[in-house]
This record gives C-alpha cells, structure tokens and sequence, in this order.
C-alpha cells in the first residue's frame, strides 16, 4: 500500500496535488510520503513484536537526512556502508546505538569515524578485515563490537546483480570457515564478538532462501556457543521484494517474513535485527517527470519527457520495470497505445519501457514513475551535466523540498581549471 492515489482525478501525494508541487519545484522530482514510510516501518516492527529486535532501515536504498529523521523517530536503527552513510546517519539524529556498519570495504579511517562516533556493530565481511579493525581499535584504545557476515552459499533466485549470498559472490566469509575465523576474532585485541551477521540478496519474492540462510546460520550460533563464544545478536540482512508492477502477485508479507524468523531462530534467544530497504521506501517514493515531445515514425511511436536514465538508472541497469501513469486520471475505458518511453539522454539505453500501453497523452502532460522511493534518486548522477533533480517530502497536507535541483552554475562552480590553463 502507498499513499499516492488518484483523488477527483488527480493523482495526489497524500492531501497533495503532484500537479502543484510540479508547479512550485519544476520537472522532474521525487517525492515521498511520510505516511507510506512510517507504515511500511510499522509493518516490519509488528512483524517481530515480542522479541527482542531492532529494525534498520538499509539507506543506502533511500539516504536523504530528512527521510532518515522520519524513520528515526519512529523507531528504526539504520544500517550503513560507508562513512557519508554513517554522517548522514547521525546528522538525522539516529543514536550511535541504533547504527550497524556494512560493507566489503571498510577503510581504516571509516573504522575510526564510527568507533569514535560510537555505534551498534561492525558486520565485518573478511579475516583481512578483522585485522585491520583489531589494529584500528587497538590503537584507539576502542572495543569494536562485531559480528561477523557469512555466506550461506544459498541462491536468493533474484537479480543475478542484487544476489549477495553464493559463493561466487564477495560478501561475507564461506559459512564452513566461521569458526576459525570466530577463533582468531576472540585472540585479536579491540574486538567483541556480539552475533553473526547473514545477508542473502535484495528483491526476494521467496521465502525459501531466506529459510535455508537462517537454518544454516541457527546451527552455526548452536556451533559458535559450543566452541564458547557469546552470540547474543543476529543480523538476518534485509532483501523482501516489493511488487513493482500492480496487479500481479505481491511478495510475501513483513507479517510472514516474521513468522518465519520466529520458526527458523526464535529459540536462541538471541536479539535480532533485520535491515529492510526497498520495502520501506521503495512504494513509498515516485518520480513525477513532464512529456517533452511525441514522436511518431512509421510503425513506432516514442514519448519523450525530461527525465532521463540519470535520474533513474533502474531500467538501463537493471532492466526493471517500473508502472508509469498520468496525473490526470484517464476516463473509464479509454483507449491506450503502445509507446517507448525515453528520455533526453543520448544512449539508447535511455528507455524506461518498451512498448507499453498508455493513454493518449500530449506535449506537456505529467506523468509519475511508480516505486521509485529505492534506488533511485541515490544512484543518480550528472550525467551529460544535467542537475541533479530534487527531492520533495509530503506529509499530510504539507510539503518541502528536502533536497534542491542545484543550478547549472552551481554545478559547474566544482570544476576548477588549473593555472597553466
């Protein structure tokens, strides 16, 4: 469910017209809905009511601070990769406590931004890794608490490009090697061992592999107890699809993902933590865009708007799908013909679909780009030095732009010529 729905055939952010934000901010934006984030959060919270949990939003599928403030206040610990995550992190507000630390990559000088800015756990993903943090908090007279991440090598049957739980994949340590490695993390200086950390993919719309990693993961804390080790947390990752296109078969439920943590590992009594991502704020955010031009040559017919693939790189590189409507509702039964809708970038990858039906629409006309709320405006870029779009959040009856389009000036005031130029 989200809150973006037509109202006296206006689609309508809440008790806003997308039409009047248009107005006021230009084409395109993104806009969010406070209201679908704070549902969506509720809906995990619930799902693991009773036990001790704490649920942290994965930003690296939504970053803006603003956003970040409306989920902390509700409750969410946040999950980061890198040191602009982990900033971002605490200038919302979130408590130290409350914020998980991921990534293949850790630098040393992330590993002290966050032991000195305090926080939750390391999910550390190599022995390489381990080392370094031993020295890094060693040398700061600091206690990095850990887990470490294993790799099930269990198939998410998702994107082969979001599917992080193989062993061909790089994250996480092989799961038959975590206890040699539990073993060295107990002899090494400026480490806590806390849990065990598994993360299998992102998009599942099954929870089948989700069952084969914890039931893997439930051994090995049975296993890691015996060789005396306290495992008192467990980190189950994040990774619930989101239904992208309307109408088809939703994925399971946060209510049945829940269940399935409580029969897989909800006799260990250990704290567990999850760290969903798209389901949060994937529904929860669209892309508003104007149609510039319709073109028409022979048997193929493209809508042009201003949006482009840097804006949204999910299609181009992905090959996602993503619903786009109008934001005046089309009349009962009208007609629809089948367009290419693209963008102003020059690369034919810039295509947000092929052949899809649409209403009849004209130069000028609003369209919004359904689900866009994960991975979206955080992976856009300047691409052919075009501004970086803004980005709006409503709630109720109000709106604010939470981050704003930058001017061509202000973007290219970041280039400086050399002198010998």
């Amino acid at each position: 469910m989200d809150h973006f729905l037509y109202r006296d055939g206006h689609l309508m952010a809440e008790d806003v017209s997308l039409a009047e934000i248009a107005a006021a901010v230009g084409t395109p934006f993104y806009c969010y809905s406070t209201a679908t984030l704070r549902r969506h959060f509720q809906l995990f919270d619930d799902a693991l009511a009773g036990m001790d949990h704490l649920v942290c939003f994965a930003m690296k599928s939504l970053s803006n601070i603003a956003v970040l403030k409306v989920l902390g206040e509700s409750g969410a610990g946040m999950d980061v990769v890198s040191g602009g995550e982990y900033a971002r992190a605490r200038a919302a507000g979130i408590p130290a406590d409350r914020i998980v630390f991921s990534g293949v990559g850790k630098t040393r000088e992330e590993m002290a931004m966050a032991l000195d800015g305090g926080l939750r756990q390391f999910n550390v993903e190599s022995e390489p890794e381990l080392r370094a943090l031993s020295q890094v908090a060693a040398g700061m007279g600091a206690t990095a608490p850990i887990t470490l991440r294993v790799n099930p090598d269990v198939d998410a049957r998702t994107h082969e490009k979001i599917a992080t739980g193989r062993k061909t994949d790089k994250f996480g340590v092989p799961i038959d090697r975590a206890r040699d490695i539990y073993a060295l993390a107990a002899t090494l200086p400026g480490i806590e061992v806390v849990g065990i950390d598994v993360h299998i993919g992102s998009q599942l719309t099954s929870l089948d592999p989700f069952e084969q990693a914890y039931l893997k993961v439930a051994d090995l804390t049975r296993e890691l107890r015996a060789d005396g080790h306290d495992i008192r947390r467990l980190d189950l990752g994040g990774g619930l699809g989101i239904p992208y296109t309307r109408g088809n078969d939703a994925p399971p439920l946060p209510s049945d993902y829940g269940a399935l943590i409580r029969r897989t590992v909800g006799d260990l009594g250990c704290e567990i933590e999850i760290e969903p991502g798209r389901l949060i704020s994937g529904n929860a955010g669209i892309l508003v865009s104007k149609l510039l031009y319709v073109k028409e040559e022979s048997d193929r017919r493209w809508l042009i708007v201003d949006a482009a693939m840097n804006d949204l790189i999910r299609p181009a590189m992905y090959g996602a799908h993503h619903d786009i409507v109008p934001l005046t509702e089309p009349e009962s039964g009208v007609g629809q013909t089948e367009a290419d809708i693209v963008g102003p970038v020059c690369e034919s990858g810039d295509t947000f679909a092929r052949s899809r039906p649409m209403p009849p629409l004209a130069e000028g006309d609003l369209i919004a780009f359904r689900s866009a709320g994960a991975y979206a405006a955080v992976m856009a870029s300047e691409y052919n030095s075009r501004p970086l779009v803004p980005e709006v959040l409503v709630n109720g009856d109000q709106f604010a732009v939470i981050r704003a389009r930058p001017t061509i000036d202000e973007m290219l005031s970041r280039d400086t010529i050399p002198a010998w130029l």
